[in-house]
């Protein structure tokens, strides 16, 4: 009977909102959020999520059911700072009646003392590495997080083909600006552009066929809001020496090489223009270089030779073993992001945050329940601060010298900076083709020359974790659970996540590595 309810429970249909329902109604982004917030509302709230337990928030795409929920809500809560996918924004924004309150927490929780960090992007690559950027606001279109930004290819000029892809979290390719097929302009390019948010970057990877030079036209527009024509920005050309002197390029003898760093083909929504914004170190965005493209070379050096893998996957690069020259992507998966670190929970102190801003919101739609809300919130604030004395002394048993994290995701750097963890590495820098032998060595080098005893893994990113379990099998060191955004039916609260996390790292890091000499 006990096994019979524990698969009822497993398999129970996701909560629905409704107006017959006289306890207030609201919606999160995450199970994580509604979590805390059924903490706070207790027999109050009645809580739905749109992404569901063992999703992942950056790549998850809202059903029916979701968008349902999302009109019948009466207070939303997002995480925002760009962790959740574009179309569950879009789904919660242009959904949400316009008197029902739409917090984004980890903004709003800054002013209940959160603690942010900076995403820090250095990947020690040995070429550049090209994203794509929206910088500004906007405001003077009424732009706003559901809005759009498009940045199209229009047309390629070299002597092969030019592939912008990035590569999903399951491996899946999605394309940016695919030169094979031409370039349309009475569907306005619509199969050769990409699409952000306002103040984003995306990662990518950029594949060409042959040597040579390649000049890439792009041009840019918004649109404010889903029911509006996009407003025309600017247009810019932008060059690449691909296994050929940069130097050499022809009307580019002085132009600036870009050959290292972290570089972005950027849109400043509120001036038009397209440029290079460039981070030297890929995390110093204080010191951020515009280049006008115009006269700027992008180097592909021989060096990004690389040979297609044999994936059916990536057939549109050509034959498995055929040499393209690419610069990679260097971050696992759809990664649309700010800034700004968007995982704030991951500090317990700032979960607290969380909670105050959810308990004032909630107290604010629904003030006959004001009472009920301080008390639950005062006690579920009591159990977070001795999580987070539990979390810190679980962690500060771990020997100083062993306490280095490597997994697949780039979610864990709060829990880094709170709880003295160092995030010592991740599988490759190159996602998009088969990892190389330099990149395991690189990878087998960290794990053995710092003793790390364990890796860890989120299990529900298991199909993004060959490479990084392969190599701690042939270290001999363990491979470890821990959890990032989402639940599963193992773990099922926020208390139980960082309480396992806590748990993991101690149990595996504690003792020495058990590799074979």
């Amino acid at each position: 009977m006990a096994g019979a309810a524990l698969a009822l429970t497993a398999c129970a249909a996701p909560a629905t909102l409704s107006t017959s329902d006289d306890r207030i109604q609201v919606i999160t982004t995450t199970g994580l959020l509604a979590d805390l917030v059924r903490n706070v509302g207790g027999d109050r709230v009645s809580v739905a999520s749109l992404v569901p337990d063992q999703a992942d928030p950056h790549s998850y795409e809202p059903s029916l059911r979701d968008i349902r929920n999302v009109v019948y809500a009466d207070v939303a809560f997002s995480n925002y700072l760009l962790l959740e996918q574009q179309a569950i924004i879009k789904a919660l924004d242009a959904n949400l009646p316009g008197d029902v309150p739409n917090i984004s927490l980890a903004e709003g929780a800054v002013k209940y003392a959160a603690e942010i960090i900076p995403l820090v992007e250095n990947v020690a690559l040995d070429t550049i590495w090209l994203g794509m950027r929206v910088r500004g606001t906007g405001e003077q279109y009424g732009a706003g997080r559901a809005s759009d930004v498009y940045l199209s290819g229009t047309a390629v000029d070299g002597p092969g083909d030019l592939v912008a892809y990035l590569t999903e979290s399951f491996g899946d390719p999605a394309f940016y600006v695919d030169s094979t097929d031409g370039f349309d302009a009475a569907d306005g390019y619509r199969d050769d552009t990409a699409t952000l948010p306002p103040d984003a970057h995306t990662h990518m990877s950029w594949a060409f066929t042959e040597p040579g030079v390649y000049r890439l036209t792009m041009r840019a527009s918004l649109a404010a809001s889903p029911d509006e024509r996009p407003v025309g920005l600017g247009e810019q050309t932008f060059t690449f020496a691909v296994g050929v002197d940069p130097y050499s390029v022809p009307d580019l003898a002085d132009a600036d090489v870009l050959n290292a760093g972290h570089a972005d083909v950027t849109v400043d929504i509120d001036t038009g223009e397209l440029y290079l914004l460039v981070d030297p170190h890929g995390d110093d965005h204080a010191h951020s270089e515009v280049l006008d493209p115009a006269s700027t070379v992008i180097e592909v050096p021989n060096k990004a030779l690389h040979d297609v893998p044999a994936d059916e996957g990536f057939r549109f690069l050509g034959r498995p073993g055929d040499q393209i020259f690419q610069l990679p992507q260097a971050v696992l998966g759809r990664h649309v992001h700010g800034e700004i670190d968007p995982h704030l929970w991951q500090n317990v102190r700032n979960a607290i945050s969380y909670v105050e801003l959810m308990r004032d919101a909630l107290i604010d739609v629904d003030p006959d329940g004001a009472r009920a809300y301080r008390d639950n919130a005062t006690r579920y604030i009591g159990e977070l601060e001795e999580l987070d004395r539990y979390v810190r002394d679980t962690v500060a048993g771990i020997p100083e010298s062993r306490r280095h994290l490597i997994t697949t995701h780039d979610a864990f750097g709060y829990l880094g900076a709170a709880y003295d963890v160092r995030i010592s590495g991740f599988v490759t820098p190159n996602p998009a083709t088969e990892p190389s032998l330099a990149d395991r060595r690189k990878l087998a080098e960290t794990i053995r020359n710092l003793d790390i005893p364990a890796v860890f893994l989120e299990p529900n990113l298991l199909a993004r974790s060959s490479t990084l379990t392969e190599v701690a099998e042939d270290l001999g060191v363990d491979v470890c659970a821990i959890y990032g955004d989402t639940f599963d039916d193992e773990v099922t609260t926020y208390v139980e996540m960082m309480r396992f996390n806590a748990e993991s790292l101690h149990t595996c890091l504690s003792e020495p590595a058990g590799r074979d000499e």
